[in-house]
């Protein structure tokens, strides 16, 4: 990240916690955005739309944080960021159930992609210009490369996705598109402002009797092997189920590559 500027040294890219909100070099970078953006004739404050259902409670709230964390860090002299409520059709079909790319009536759109297999293209192919899942969300059409995408550099972007995708040794391959996930969070396009941690549960199903994929839905979305019991399950009967499950299946990924090595040359 470093290559990309000063800016991004020091940063703590840690599972489940914010390394992105610095108020301090937020202030900066705007200032210097807003002195370029005067010069082209650019007025300020500049609004932009976020819609949200207004009977999604959660929704709703995380919009007026949104809004707050913005506004008081940049100036609402600066950024205004206007909240459009909408009912449950309106802004399903202005957002999630649009068709194209010009129905999505909003500036900043508050959503979320999970990986369908286990490889940073699952990822990052979203914003493919040829072909990518979440090219609508920010006013683009998959397979149409106008000025647009080469102004905020989505064709240099695509020609990363596809050297990357060419390396088929693991190592080399995740060091490239670990050089494409960097480019995309310094672009700023796309914002990570959710990181999962520790969410407590409470459950009477036993600890990893069900199947298990950290793609897909295999793991979320099927009962076949669910046992249940009858007492609530308590966090040292989960930790030494845990524990056990992980020895078997360090055990079992271990016979299925070597197995593999036989049928792959």
């Amino acid at each position: 990240m470093v290559n990309y500027g000063q800016e991004w040294q020091g940063i703590n890219f840690a599972d489940a916690q914010d390394p992105y909100y610095n108020p301090d070099k937020a202030k900066a970078k705007f200032a210097e955005a807003k002195k370029e953006l005067e010069a082209k004739g650019v007025q300020f404050p500049i609004h932009l739309d976020v819609s949200v259902d207004q009977s999604a409670k959660k929704g709703v709230l995380e919009a007026s944080s949104l809004k707050q964390s913005i506004e008081s860090v940049l100036g609402a002299e600066n950024v205004v960021i206007d909240i459009q409520q909408l009912s449950t059709d309106d802004f399903d079909n202005s957002s999630y159930l649009a068709q194209t790319a010009a129905q999505k009536d909003f500036d900043i759109y508050n959503s979320g992609w999970s990986a369908d297999y286990l490889d940073p293209s699952s990822y990052l192919d979203i914003l493919n210009v040829n072909n990518g899942g979440m090219l609508q969300n920010i006013g683009l059409e998959p397979g149409e490369v106008n000025d647009k995408a080469k102004a905020v550099g989505l064709d240099t972007y695509t020609q990363m996705l596809e050297e990357a995708n060419k390396e088929q040794e693991p190592a080399k391959r995740y060091e490239k598109y670990a050089e494409v996930q960097a480019w995309l969070v310094d672009s700023a396009l796309a914002i990570p402002n959710v990181s999962l941690g520790g969410t407590p549960t409470l459950r009477k199903t036993v600890p990893f009797s069900s199947p298990f994929s950290q793609a897909g839905n295999k793991g979320v979305e099927s009962y076949k092997y669910l046992k249940l019991q009858d007492k609530t399950v308590t966090a040292d009967e989960y930790e030494k189920a845990r524990q056990k499950w992980l020895k078997e299946k360090e055990e079992s990924n271990k016979k299925a590559q070597e197995e593999l090595a036989k049928h792959v040359k």
